[in-house]
Parts: structure tokens; sequence; C-alpha cells
């Protein structure tokens, strides 16, 4: 049982049809369903009918099963809601307005922000499992000019799309995750030269992000990296923070 002081990360899932007898996957390193990339507890709830594509799509319908998904989830202690695909950010404002903790079901929150912290010429860079999708609502750019300094590339067409859309759920090696998203990146970047800084759509990317960190030279963020941010606030309006507590106070991009 969670502790009544716990701070806990809870995530909504996508539902990848996989059978409770079927194989089961660990949580990878530096991935967003791993206690240790947080040094936190995690809980899940899957919100039903949310089969990758549908979400990708953006079933409106889902709208509704997030809500209760995410309800779930702070009843049984949540003290922070994440979404397990950045294409939920469709929902964040039903989400949130629905409970009483913060809610990040994407990392395209972070895309103001981002563009703030570089000069005017240089762009942001957005990877997508799916840019066919990635439509201008989740972007949430309003100014002509700063969606301009924005880009966007997805894998779409690669391995790990395949292996997402799969019924059940086909596992992608990192390896291959790696190849995908770095070509992508090549390909932007030979495109925009001004590209100064990457963001990760995609929940399944974070565990290559630091293997691309050196390869590209530049900052990356993703959905963890909200996470931790999220997570620290939480605790240190909590009073949980002590000498040992495992959460940074900044984000660890090395």
């Amino acid at each position: 049982m969670l502790s009544q002081s716990a701070i806990v990360l809870g995530i909504l899932e996508l539902d990848e049809g996989l059978s409770p007898d079927g194989p089961s996957f660990a949580p990878r390193e530096a991935s967003l369903v791993n206690p240790a990339t947080f040094g936190a507890p995690i809980i899940t709830e899957i919100v039903e009918g949310a089969l990758a594509e549908a979400v990708i799509r953006g079933d409106a319908t889902l709208e509704g099963t997030c809500v209760a998904a995410a309800r779930r989830l702070v009843k049984r202690g949540a003290s922070v809601i994440a979404g397990d695909c950045g294409f939920l950010m469709r929902h964040q404002d039903a989400i949130s307005a629905a409970v009483d903790v913060p809610v990040i079901t994407s990392s395209l929150l972070l895309i103001p922000t981002l563009l703030r912290q570089l000069a005017p010429a240089k762009k942001l860079a957005v990877l997508t499992a799916d840019a066919r999708h990635l439509s201008e609502d989740l972007l949430g750019i309003q100014d002509a000019e700063k969606r301009k300094r924005v880009v966007v590339g997805g894998v779409e067409d690669g391995v790990y799309m395949r292996n997402a859309l799969a019924r059940p759920f086909v596992r992608t090696d990192v390896d291959q995750i790696e190849r995908e998203v770095g070509d992508r990146i090549e390909r932007l970047r030979g495109e925009h030269p001004e590209i100064a800084m990457l963001l990760f759509e995609c929940t399944g990317f974070p565990v290559v992000a630091k293997a691309l960190r050196r390869k590209t030279g530049l900052p990356i963020y993703d959905i963890t990296d909200l996470c931790k941010v999220t997570l620290a606030a939480v605790s240190a309006g909590s009073g949980n923070l002590n000498s040992g507590d495992k959460w940074n106070f900044c984000l660890t991009l090395a």
C-alpha cells in the first residue's frame, strides 16, 4: 500500500491489446513507466478504448474515458497525472478540469517555454510518432512568427509505428528506435540548419534521448523531463523533501 505522504506519478496508459495471460515487458531504463526514472512510485490506469490509432487520429469519444481513468488514479493516490502518449494533449483541458492534481498529458505543453529559450533565429524540432496527425491545435501556437520556428518530423513509415499499431502491441528494439528517430533528426537538420533544440512528443522516445543528445549535441526534452519538474514542485509543496531526497530540482540532460 502506498504511503499517505508519498508523491505518486499516475499514468494514463493506452490500451495495447495485451492479454492478462500474455507476455509482460519490464520497464526500460529512462522510460516513462520506470519508477527509477523519477525515484517515485508509479501507478497506471488503462484508458478504455484508447488504442494507439484512435488516440493518434484524435477520437473525440475518448475524452470521457480519459477523465474517468484520471479520476481513478487520483482516488488511488496519484499526486501528478501524465499521459502515455503525447496525442492525449487533445484532452488536457478536460482532464485537468476534472481532477485537483497537476495534469501533464504531453511534452507538447513545453513548446512555448522552449521557444523562449532560443534566439529568434533558431528553431525547435518536434519529433513525433506520426507527423500526419500532429495538427496545429496540438502545437498550440497562435503567433505566426513563432509557428515558423517549429518544425515537425515523424517516424510514421517505420518499424516503430508498425509495431505500435499492431494488435497485440509489439515492442520495438531500442536500437531500432534510435536509428529511426536519429535518421529523422538528421534529415530535419539538413532541411532546417537553424534547429537548435529537440522535443520528443512520443513517450516511447525517452529511452533513446541520452544517446541522441550525445549524437546530435543538441538539448532534447521529453515527457519525463516535464514529469520530473512537476513531481519536484509537488514534493516541495508537500514538505516531503529532505537531504536524502532522490528528486532533482533541475533537469538532468546528460
